[in-house]
C-alpha cells in the first residue's frame, strides 16, 4: 500500500521532492528566497529557513547544503 503521506498519492504529486538537488538556479520572482521552495513538498524537509542572496548571488542552505545561485 502506498504511503498516504506522499506527494504522489495525496493529491500533490506535481509538488517537487525537496532537498533532491544540490544546487538550485533562482531568479528576482523567487525572493525572498527560502529553503525549501514553494512547490516543494514540506512533510519530508526541513523547517523553512530564509537566505540571504541579494548582495552575493548565491546563499547556501544550512540544514541541506544546497547551493542557490541568482541569475
Amino acid at each position: 500500500m502506498p504511503n498516504p503521506h506522499t506527494a504522489e498519492t495525496s493529491g500533490n504529486d506535481r509538488l517537487l521532492e525537496p532537498n533532491a538537488a544540490n544546487k538550485y538556479q533562482v531568479t528576482r520572482a523567487d525572493l525572498p528566497l527560502h529553503c525549501p521552495m514553494d512547490g516543494m513538498s514540506l512533510w519530508n524537509s526541513h523547517p523553512r529557513v530564509y537566505l540571504a542572496i541579494e548582495e552575493t548571488g548565491k546563499a547556501k542552505c544550512p540544514y541541506c547544503g544546497a547551493d542557490y545561485i541568482l541569475k
